[in-house]
């Protein structure tokens, strides 16, 4: 039986006081509550209708009814561009080894501790798709710091596809459902095959993706990373380059390819889940690796790694990880619409002494995600208890109204105000010495493949592959191509495979039954100049007039920070 509106919650509230509270409504049992219309009005049953006679048409008076469907047909929001399927818990951080020297955020200082939020995904499905499918997983976490919340935006793998931010939307594009035959890659791979053929940077990822790390065994048995490149400052001014990896303490693992299909299309989530409830918690070993400007200058000048670029990754045994501390997650969700669909992560949330760095896909995404969030949840979005930050200090703006403002600071003025003033803290960082002093004429850009682009993918191929992740590497590789379309797509594709490893085109061409061409220098792509073609001709996009390069006109650095970029 329904509690009355007098009864008491355990806690000493009143079930359904004045002021309504999240945690308490979160944490409420259903026999703690009294049905209610959305304004409060009791009803006595949720089932009843107001007709005209026992078998005569509905009334526009009955609010009740009214109420319920209006709300139950507005109740989806748009799903996320990407990331769409995925799930997630709560859980804390602690520091366990500070990085007080290298930056002044308060969460890396001794002693630190803080809770967090964690969401995984898929990057290309829709909301329903499978868990197992072969697609990068997102790996985002929310560290609500007493100085904000700092939220990190990863994934599964330590590059991407691209380097050029305005490539993001049509990539994400052909990982999409074909406009013509309406199919997912699964069932149509030419998009998926002529995106990359066309724009061979994407090898690296592609190596991974296709390799035994593209189906992870669940999320717990994953790393995470950042991929871009950040900037730490400590209480000097000085800052280092840094990429943030998180270790999984449960270790790696994998599912084949022809074994996926045995899994259910939930099985990440459940196997999360599952594994909280009975107090298996996951772990993260949180690290950093670390790079001096004058470093990031030398790595491009002599080994043309370019710390701006998400293609590659920092050779560890030159920047050796360092590792800073650990999360656990502890505590599933008890509502996923509230705590895991509107939950919104932003890597411009950054907590004094963490600053981005001059990576143009970073810089993209600085825009890309808050804009996002405006748009799928609202302008408020960070007013929803998921997202609320929680910091020992009243915050202060001169935001207000939109929809949804709960939280519209009352009465205060809605600008500076000398009558009424607000408190402002000290600044801790220097921006104009991290940030450095730009200037130049305004530029187009758009990057070129090189030869170095192929190193690292050969090194996966020839040395962290055995055998038979080679055999399941080609078998993976062969069986996605057999349902593009365009054997053209193929042939570019192998020749850029060539690049990497003779072997590796040679295995595809046998399992494809295609022979591709014979490497990349006489070919020209719609997707990026070619550094390595053998004729001028083909070294511009298709489309494009690119200037002869004269001095240093045109540096020929690719985007990354050549000698001289940081003023030493």
């Amino acid at each position: 039986m329904a509690p009355s509106a007098t009864t008491h919650a355990p806690d000493g509230k009143r079930n359904g006081d004045i002021h309504r509270d999240y945690n308490d409504d979160r944490n409420a049992t259903s026999e703690d509550t009294l049905y209610c219309t959305s304004n409060g009005v009791p009803m006595p049953h949720p089932y009843e209708t107001q007709r005209v006679g026992e078998n005569g048409p509905l009334l526009l008076q009955d609010f009740h009814l009214v109420d319920l469907i209006s709300h139950f047909d507005r109740e989806r929001i748009p799903e996320r561009v990407v990331h769409a399927k995925g799930g997630g818990a709560h859980g804390y951080y602690q520091t366990t080894d500070p990085l007080d020297d290298i930056c002044t955020a308060d969460i890396f200082q001794p002693g630190k501790k803080c809770p967090i939020s964690v969401r995984f995904s898929t990057v290309g499905g829709e909301s329903g798709s499978h868990d197992c499918a072969r697609d990068p997983r997102g790996f985002s976490v929310k560290f609500r710091t007493e100085e904000g919340n700092w939220d990190v935006v990863a994934n599964n793998t330590p590059v991407f596809f691209l380097r050029d931010p305005a490539k993001f939307p049509h990539f994400i594009h052909t990982q999409k459902r074909d406009p013509a035959t309406h199919l997912t890659g699964a069932d149509d791979s030419t998009m998926f095959w002529d995106y990359l053929s066309q724009n061979p940077e994407s090898i690296h990822q592609v190596m991974i993706l296709m390799g035994d790390r593209g189906i992870p065994d669940g999320w717990r048995k994953m790393h995470g990373y950042m991929g871009h490149t950040l900037k730490l400052v400590n209480k000097k001014g000085e800052w280092k380059y840094a990429q943030m990896h998180m270790k999984s303490k449960q270790g790696t693992g994998f599912i084949t390819q022809e074994d996926s299909a045995n899994y259910s299309p939930d099985y990440a989530q459940k196997d999360l889940y599952n594994a909280i409830e009975k107090g298996e918690y996951p772990g993260w070993d949180v690290c950093f690796q670390l790079m001096s400007p004058q470093e990031a200058e030398d790595l491009w000048e002599k080994q043309k790694i370019n710390v701006f670029d998400l293609t590659h990754v920092w050779p560890h045994d030159q920047f050796p990880l360092r590792k800073v501390g650990e999360f656990f997650l502890n505590e599933n969700v008890k509502n996923y619409f509230a705590e895991i669909e509107q939950i919104a992560f932003n890597p411009a949330h950054l907590p004094p002494g963490i600053e981005p760095s001059a990576d143009p896909v970073l810089q993209s995404r600085l825009f890309s995600y808050p804009d996002t969030h405006r748009h799928r949840i609202g302008v408020n979005y960070q007013q929803l208890p998921v997202n609320a930050p929680r910091v020992p200090y009243r915050i202060a703006n001169f935001q207000r109204d939109g929809n949804m403002a709960f939280y519209n600071q009352g009465s205060r003025p809605p600008y500076l105000s000398s009558i009424e003033p607000i408190s402002f803290r000290k600044r801790t960082v220097d921006l104009s010495s991290v940030h450095g002093h730009f200037t130049g004429n305004a530029v187009t850009f758009l990057s070129e493949i090189r030869k170095e682009d192929f190193n690292q993918p050969r090194v996966m191929w020839e040395k962290v592959f055995d055998d038979g992740a080679k055999a399941r590497f080609v078998s993976n590789v062969s069986g996605h191509m057999s349902t593009c379309r365009k054997e053209e797509i193929i042939k570019r594709q192998i020749a850029i495979f060539r690049e990497v490893s003779e072997d590796l085109a040679s295995r595809l061409e046998k399992a494809t039954g295609v022979k591709g061409y014979e490497g990349i220098s006489n070919m020209r792509f719609n997707g990026t100049h070619n550094g390595m073609a053998a004729e001028k001709s083909l070294r511009q996009a298709n489309g494009m007039e690119q200037p002869e390069r004269v001095g240093d006109s045109i540096p020929d650095n690719n985007g990354a920070p050549r000698a001289g970029t940081h003023n030493l």
